[in-house]
């Protein structure tokens, strides 16, 4: 009996030994199946530029370029102009606040006056020509037409340009323009009074450098400033300060002024309606003095 339940516990022990040496999974094996998935396109997404959700929509492989890819024009001014140094940077045509658009054709009439020597409500002085025209009051936008070269067709087919340098004040209606005897001579009759006519902005192709010009009584303490002879019509003007570039306010004759002195005898910026920008240096304080300059903007 004894024998017998030595021989029941031996193979007792030889059955728990087996199973204790039996293989079964290890740390090894379970770290390779938890860490198969990160390796795998749910970790890590495969981006597919034409196809698939998870493509960022800012990713692209073809840049857009920018909305100006030109280099800047280079500056017509000499490397030591007299009396001014000027440079251009030609700016992304914008939309301008003003009534008169660019490329944009108006209706009205025409009608005549005396011009005398050209010289009118934009105080540009006299004009080497007549061909000259006073805008109505309403268009004249409180002398943001002054200097504008304006294409006038008339109804018979005839056609003149003339340069804004004159206000027509009420009863002139939005759309008509006082031409000088001589210029309305060119379209018709000066006896048929009154002439139905279109009109559109010009930039003319042949023109020199324009000038600038302070105001009398101008001081390093008060001043105004003139744009003369621009080809394109001037959308604003500023000058440099020691807290940057100041825009100036702009009067019903034709000035920019700095009440306060700020950038008097400073560089000067002005812009055309077309956003290009010239910049200009070594204008000296002088008043009643149109100083050229080497600059000019381009035609349109």
């Amino acid at each position: 009996m004894w024998s017998t339940m030595a021989m029941l516990t031996a193979a007792c022990a030889l059955t728990c030994l087996a199973v204790a040496l039996r293989p079964g999974p290890t740390a090894d094996a379970g770290a390779a199946t938890t860490v198969a998935p990160a390796a795998g396109t749910e970790a890590v997404p495969t981006i597919t530029p034409t196809t698939g959700s998870e493509t960022p929509t800012s990713v692209s492989h073809t840049p857009t370029p920018p909305a100006s890819v030109s280099a800047p024009t280079p500056t017509t001014a000499a490397a030591k102009p007299s009396p001014t140094v000027g440079s251009r940077t030609p700016g992304r045509a914008a939309p301008r606040t003003g009534r008169i658009q660019p490329h944009h054709t108006y209706q009205g009439v025409a009608t005549a006056y005396k011009a005398a020597d050209g010289n009118g409500a934009c105080l540009f002085g006299p004009s080497d020509d007549l061909m000259v025209a006073a805008m109505n009051t309403t268009d004249y936008e409180s002398s943001r037409a002054c200097g504008a070269y304006v294409l006038v067709r008339a109804s018979n087919g005839a056609s003149i340009t003339v340069r804004i340098t004159n206000e027509c004040p009420l009863p002139c209606a939005p759309g008509q323009l006082d031409l000088s005897e001589q210029a309305f001579a060119r379209l018709a009759d000066l006896k048929v009074g009154r002439l139905r006519i279109t009109w559109s902005l010009l930039s003319p192709g042949t023109l020199g450098p324009l000038s600038i010009r302070y105001k009398t009584g101008s001081t390093p303490y008060w001043c105004g400033i003139q744009v003369i002879d621009h080809r394109n019509p001037v959308e604003r003007l500023e000058v440099r300060t020691a807290q940057g570039w100041r825009q100036l306010p702009r009067t019903e004759y034709n000035y920019f002024l700095s009440a306060d002195g700020s950038g008097c005898g400073s560089s000067i910026r002005v812009t055309d309606i077309y956003g290009e920008r010239l910049t200009v240096d070594g204008i000296a304080l002088k008043p009643d003095v149109a100083q050229p300059t080497r600059v000019q903007f381009a035609p349109r």
